[in-house]
């Protein structure tokens, strides 16, 4: 019986977060806001992809905010996006390992949304909890970085299932470490096949063009 009533409470949790995302997406909608939620493992490289692609794109015009998730208090990242120029909001989450659907609601509300072209949902790190809870997003990106090793589709293949893009990053180590690309890509291959996926280097810049293509090329027309 307590088992019964747990997985009830957890399915009610799940149906009220799938709401509320729903309710973000329409606000994306309405405001003809693109917005993706930037997952991976700490050090995958999330922030630096989020400060190269802010540096490309506020060049074009692209008018940017990002929303930031922390399991606890501190705003180094957060800092880092702003002194960019481009207007952030922090979430600390208190120690839970997932964004979710409330959080993004609150962060909107202090973002000039209407003023925007793309927001960035720069998740928590890690590779379990953040592929269980939608956000209202329009679009689920995974950073799988060449050091984390090329057996993470395998041991994670949640997270791989429920992705739209998969960027692999720091491709210029590929020359120092023991990472199989065709193995990686035959275990992401299994478990969503056909996923865009564009391998790049946040560091020398050698295949962010073909990352901010994709990216620009689903920015609403306002």
């Amino acid at each position: 019986m307590m088992t019964n009533k747990r997985i009830t409470i957890v399915e009610k949790i799940f149906d009220a977060n799938e709401r509320l995302a729903n309710e973000n997406r329409r606000r994306f909608d309405e405001n003809h806001v693109f917005a993706i939620n930037l997952m991976a493992s700490p050090g995958a490289g999330k922030t630096s992809l989020i400060l190269a692609t802010i540096k490309a794109l506020l060049d074009q015009k692209v008018r940017i905010g990002v929303i930031e998730g922390d399991t606890a208090p501190v705003t180094i990242d957060a800092d880092k996006i702003s002194a960019a120029g481009i207007p952030v909001i922090q979430i600390n989450t208190g120690g839970e390992c997932h964004l979710d659907a409330v959080m993004v609601e609150n962060a909107l509300n202090q973002l000039p949304i209407e003023d925007l072209d793309l927001v960035i949902v720069e998740n928590v790190g890690n590779l379990i909890c953040p592929a269980a809870f939608k956000l209202g997003t329009h679009a689920n990106v995974l950073i799988a970085s060449v050091p984390e090793g090329d057996d993470k589709p395998y041991k994670y293949p949640n997270i791989y299932r429920g992705l739209e893009v998969l960027i692999i990053n720091k491709t210029d180590l590929l020359p120092y470490l023991d990472f199989d690309m065709d193995y990686f890509r035959q275990g992401v291959e299994i478990l969503n096949p056909g996923l865009e996926t564009f391998a790049l280097s946040c560091k020398t810049g050698a295949g962010l063009e073909d990352w901010l293509l994709w990216l620009k090329s689903k920015l609403p027309k306002k």
